[in-house]
């Protein structure tokens, strides 16, 4: 077909995971443990539900378009970032920000690196604007080579290098010290650093772009936060890459109720931070429990609300995955590239969840016995 762009034609597109939970009745859903795109896995503070009920009170609201500049938020994320608000701004989810990006920053034939494997709808919104995209994995350990990383960046000279940090699916996680070192040696380039999971790394970059033009911190609200549904994103960057940004941005493209339940969200922080402790805490908990039920998976615990695994084949791999469907639970089968063919991804929920998800796997290797 002559209509698409040309860059779209042959795309790989990015593969979606099971939406089961979205069709059944709702009454249906406690039922199901969705596992599978790192959202939260209780529902957000108290708070959130309070100020979306008073927000439908109000006369004269659904006609309207959203606030285009909400200072109240850029205030509370100013706050909870610990930056001026000159150095921030809000999007209708960090995809979208990342789609911005890449229409500001990145020219159609620009080389993209990606720190892989890594977050493979990035790829795709590279891909999709013309970019030239190259990967430097981690081994086939999920190791990584720092002398091979910062080999290819010379040797490819991107305009852009992505590091999801920690990476997604594998955990991996960056000191602050080692990116600036990268920001430093590579002063052309320009670094996304995706911090989609940082509340439960407890470990960020922000401050460097106080001091550094070549770096981009993106955040989301989906994960710690509990608002995967509102789609609510943020950048943090240099006063003067913000507004680069804003030159295309769509300043009425994150509705009232999203910026109301970012708002309320933000002001019960201790209630995300109470959730965080608990995804940690049973993490190490589960994961000592499946080396138990079973020692040939190999598991990679990382820095965010979820671990990758990887078991002897793929034929025990896709096994699991059908036992775990069909007991309701739903977890991310990885492919974007082919040291994860053996591997999958399981969001880590609250302890009584992953004991739920204990059972189910230790079911499966009890009748293999």
């Amino acid at each position: 077909m002559k209509f698409p762009n040309k860059y779209l034609r042959n795309l790989k597109p990015y593969k979606l995971a099971s939406h089961k939970i979205w069709t059944v009745p709702s009454s249906e859903r406690e039922n199901i443990l969705k596992l599978d795109w790192n959202e939260s896995t209780i529902p957000p503070s108290p708070h959130v539900r309070e100020r979306l009920m008073a927000l439908m009170d109000e006369p004269g609201f659904f006609n309207l378009y959203p606030a285009t500049v909400n200072n109240d938020l850029l205030d509370a994320l100013s706050r909870y970032a610990e930056l001026p608000v000159e150095n921030i701004q809000y999007f209708s989810s960090s995809d979208a920000l990342h789609e911005y990006i890449c229409k500001v920053f990145v020219s159609v034939g620009d080389p993209v690196l990606i720190l892989g494997p890594s977050y493979d709808n990035f790829r795709l919104t590279c891909q999709a604007n013309g970019a030239d995209v190259h990967f430097s994995n981690y081994n086939d350990n999920f190791e990584f080579n720092q002398d091979k990383f910062e080999n290819d960046i010379l040797s490819i000279e991107p305009a852009m290098v992505y590091i999801c940090n920690p990476n997604n699916p594998t955990g991996n996680l960056h000191s602050r010290e080692y990116i600036e070192r990268l920001l430093n040696n590579f002063p052309d380039t320009l670094f996304l650093i995706d911090e989609a999971y940082y509340e439960f790394s407890g470990k960020t970059v922000k401050d460097l772009v106080l001091s550094y033009d070549n770096v981009l911190v993106s955040r989301t609200m989906s994960k710690a936060f509990g608002l995967a549904n509102f789609r609510v994103g943020y950048l943090l960057a240099s006063k003067d890459n913000v507004q680069f940004i804003n030159k295309i941005r769509n300043p009425k493209s994150l509705s009232t109720f999203a910026q109301q339940a970012t708002l309320a969200a933000l002001e019960d922080a201790d209630y995300m931070w109470n959730y965080v402790r608990q995804v940690r805490e049973s993490k190490t908990w589960f994961l000592a429990e499946l080396k138990m039920v079973c020692p040939s998976i190999e598991t990679y615990a990382g820095y965010g609300n979820f671990s990758m695994l990887r078991f002897p084949s793929v034929e025990e791999k896709n096994s699991m995955v059908d036992w775990l469907s069909e007991n309701n639970i739903f977890v991310r089968v990885l492919s974007q590239d082919a040291s994860v063919e053996c591997c999958l991804r399981i969001t880590i929920g609250t302890k009584p969840q992953m004991e739920r998800v204990l059972a189910v796997m230790k079911d499966f290797y009890d009748g293999r016995k």
